[in-house]
Order: C-alpha cells, then sequence, then structure tokens
C-alpha cells in the first residue's frame, strides 16, 4: 500500500505574515415608516463594526446644500466625515480643514455600470498619492474596488454564496478585504460613498 503524502495537520505551520481576506456584512437598519434607516456594518458575529449617520447642511434659504455622512465605530466615535460637493471628500475624524484623506469622482453612471475614480493623499505627506478604482452595479450590489490590477475588496449577494442554502434577503451582503489593504474603515467609507443617493438599493 502506498503511503500517504499527506502532511499531518499537527505539521502544518502556517508562515508567520500568513493573512486571510476580511469580512464585513452590510445591512441597514430601517428606523420607522417613512424614516430614512442607518447604513451598518457587522462582522460575522453579528457584532457592530461601523455605522452611518446622515446630516443634511441647508443654506441660507433653508434649502439642502449638502450632505454629510459620518462613518462611526461601534462606540460611536467618528472615523471618518465624508462631505459631498461635486466630488465626494473624506476627512479623518472630524476635522474638515486639515485631515483630507481622499477624494472620489464619478467617472460613468450608466444603468448597469457604475465607476470612480479614487485619489488616496497621504496623512503625513500631501505628495504621496495612490489611485484606486471602484467598479460594478449598484442594482445588483456588485461593487470591486481596485488599486492597478489588484483586487482591494469587493461585495457579493449573500444568496450567491449558498450560505445554508437558506434565504436572504438583497438588503445584505458581504464585503470582503483582501489582505494588503488593512484600512477597513477607509473601505467602509468608499462603499458608503458607491451607493450614496441611491434609495431603493437596500
Amino acid at each position: 500500500m502506498e503511503e500517504s503524502s499527506s502532511v499531518p495537520f499537527d505539521e502544518f505551520n502556517c508562515p508567520a505574515n500568513f493573512q486571510i481576506p476580511f469580512d464585513l456584512f452590510v445591512s441597514k437598519k430601517n428606523k420607522g415608516l417613512g424614516s430614512p434607516g442607518n447604513l451598518r456594518f457587522t462582522d460575522s458575529a453579528g457584532n457592530s463594526v461601523y455605522t452611518v449617520r446622515k446630516l443634511s447642511h441647508k443654506s441660507a434659504d433653508n434649502r439642502p446644500d449638502y450632505t454629510k455622512k459620518l462613518l462611526l465605530d461601534s462606540s460611536g466615535d467618528t472615523l471618518f466625515t465624508i462631505n459631498r460637493k461635486g466630488s465626494w471628500q473624506g476627512f479623518r475624524g472630524n476635522d474638515e480643514e486639515k485631515n483630507l484623506i481622499f477624494i472620489v469622482d464619478k467617472t460613468l453612471d450608466e444603468l448597469t455600470r457604475t465607476e470612480f475614480k479614487i485619489l488616496l493623499l497621504g496623512e503625513n505627506n500631501r505628495d504621496s498619492k495612490t489611485e484606486l478604482q471602484m467598479k460594478g452595479c449598484p442594482f445588483k450590489r456588485a461593487c470591486t474596488i481596485y488599486k492597478d490590477d489588484s483586487i482591494v475588496a469587493e461585495t457579493s449577494l449573500m444568496y450567491k454564496l449558498g450560505i445554508g442554502k437558506i434565504f436572504v434577503p438583497r438588503n445584505r451582503f458581504r464585503v470582503t478585504i483582501f489582505p494588503g489593504f488593512n484600512d477597513h474603515c477607509l473601505v467602509a467609507s468608499l462603499i458608503v460613498i458607491y451607493f450614496d443617493g441611491r434609495r431603493l438599493w437596500i
């Protein structure tokens, strides 16, 4: 009989720097009939990781001027402030003067395809810039974030994964963040921007 060439489980060692993808689950918690819900991100155990708070800024004539969204951690502290005045701008924390981290522009807006260009600014060096691309179809909850030819993160509908073969509503989907990009709250902010203004998406 030939001996098995498989490595015994107790002898299998992962590299010290081995990393696995990180999953967030996105849903919207409705406050009630006629009231807008809050977007939230949870981990695989259902624990809150991030929530989104929407604030409206009105002009002198009391008309909506622009919308500000806050990405909060599980303690309610602000991680990112997102403003939209044409382009989207993301600021670390509450500081909207010094901590500009990213600028996002929509480059394609079609029925079945949406694309964005993302410029990341170095926090300590404004001359250090990184460009990302975000593409997909909001109706299908499909979004992929790229850095050059590498995938940073992507979304997927739960029912396509065959989890337990039970019905999972379309208002809940997964965001997978791949190793090599450790700023998870920045990815969450970009997902918020991707679905911004689409009230019926979830």
